[in-house]
């Protein structure tokens, strides 16, 4: 099941007594969403407005096609992976059980490191800590990497809810 949400566009807000306060028009929005809630929530992405500069210029970005066959080459990662094991009914990362995180999620040193730095300075939940690993290990897939990487971890750790940290 994949949910997306958003929120109102508001640019700069700070949390006080519960309520989410927008600093430029001092508007109030309650906190409707709960940690628990957020925290089921694998990627969390704030996007901005994008100027007229970058709009308008003759830099290209990558076409749908060359992320086409990115993504692709990803969901085979995780096909051959998963289909050598005893673990059928797993197709792709985000079917992997807690259980089964540490065979297929591993971390070298510095990734448990920042790991554990992580979970301590960001009071991370055991469930936070998974999505986080899972989240990694298909951004290594992305990266054509067979073994987490730390920079794949710390770009999935960038993805958690602002608001929590």
């Amino acid at each position: 099941m994949k949910l997306l949400c958003t929120t109102l566009p508001l640019r700069e807000f700070w949390i006080t007594k519960g309520l989410w306060v927008c600093s430029c028009c001092r508007y109030q929005i309650p906190k409707r969403i709960s940690g628990p809630l957020l925290d089921r929530i694998d990627i969390h992405i704030e996007v901005p407005s994008v100027d007229y500069e970058k709009l308008s210029s003759e830099r290209l970005g990558e076409t749908s096609e060359t992320i086409r066959k990115r993504v692709q080459a990803a969901r085979d990662m995780q096909y051959n992976r998963f289909s050598n094991g005893e673990s059928k009914d797993i197709v792709c990362n985000a079917d992997i059980r807690v259980g089964e995180v540490r065979r297929f999620c591993q971390l070298q040193a510095e990734g448990q490191s920042l790991m554990r730095s992580a979970m301590s300075q960001l009071q991370l939940s055991a469930r936070a800590y998974h999505r986080i690993l899972k989240l990694s290990r298909t951004i290594a897939d992305l990266a054509g990497s067979e073994e987490i990487q730390s920079a794949h971890l710390a770009e999935a750790l960038q993805y958690r809810p602002k608001i929590m940290m």
